[in-house]
């Protein structure tokens, strides 16, 4: 870490776990289960995808674990605020605060360049969706629930989640055409999850994010710090210019 980002870190890391003692939120089950993140390389593929044209960043560092996200999604999606539905997990580390930034960590689906899950569908249900920006996505009316995307899914945890509801995955498709959803979706438009983040810890890119570097998502997303103001007294412009004529005479 380098020594510039240290002060930044350690105000957020204050914050926000003051956030989650008072918070109480509820820990996703399947999340909680994963532990502490790390993401596996994606296996080289002979196959090649157009890529897709927006990618969800996150900053780990700012992130509250508030499951703001979870929920926005859930609903947008599946019309009923239930988190283990979203397409987005936050994993919370909450009883041992020692591993900051990653204390909290946000999960997101990273469209890969070279989606396995499209790779292993059997029925194309899991697909690149040209006409919609290459984004990668799960046709439910075609998925047969065999659940070989969500075990291809090299990241931890899968970013291809199961309905046990309907007993199909489902995956981020940036809410493209996301039934609940009243705003135009898609790598040209906004996503649920984006657009709740109190804190702004969620962004759309257009450039893919490095595919080897297990914290290649997770970026910095804090603002600028405001520019310094000029030190001292100035004097205002009848004086300056008074102060001119004095010195022509």
């Amino acid at each position: 870490m380098a020594e510039s980002e240290k002060p930044r870190d350690k105000v957020k890391e204050i914050g926000r776990r003051e956030f989650l003692v008072g918070s109480g939120a509820v820990i996703a089950a399947g999340a909680l289960a994963a532990g502490i993140p790390g993401t596996t390389e994606a296996a080289a593929s002979s196959i090649t995808y157009p890529k897709s044209e927006g990618y969800i960043v996150y900053d780990s560092r700012l992130c509250l674990g508030c499951q703001s996200c979870m929920f926005a999604c859930a609903l947008t999606h599946e019309g009923v605020a239930n988190p283990s539905l979203s397409r987005i997990q936050i994993i919370r580390d909450a009883p041992s605060f020692t591993k900051y930034p990653y204390d909290v960590v946000m999960s997101v689906c990273r469209q890969c360049v070279s989606p396995l899950c499209v790779q292993v569908c059997p029925t194309g249900a899991c697909h690149v969706d040209e006409a919609n920006g290459n984004i990668r996505r799960i046709d439910q009316k075609k998925c047969i629930g065999c659940k070989k995307c969500i075990q291809a899914c090299p990241q931890d945890p899968h970013k291809t989640i199961w309905n046990p509801v309907i007993k199909k995955s489902a995956k981020c498709d940036l809410c493209e055409g996301a039934p609940y959803w009243n705003e135009k979706g898609g790598p040209k438009g906004k996503q649920a999850c984006v657009e709740t983040c109190p804190v702004k810890a969620l962004k759309l890119v257009t450039e893919a994010p490095s595919q080897t570097d297990i914290n290649g998502y997770d970026l910095n997303l804090a603002p600028p710090p405001p520019k310094a103001k000029p030190q001292g007294f100035v004097l205002p412009k009848q004086a300056t210019d008074k102060a001119a004529e004095k010195g022509g005479n």
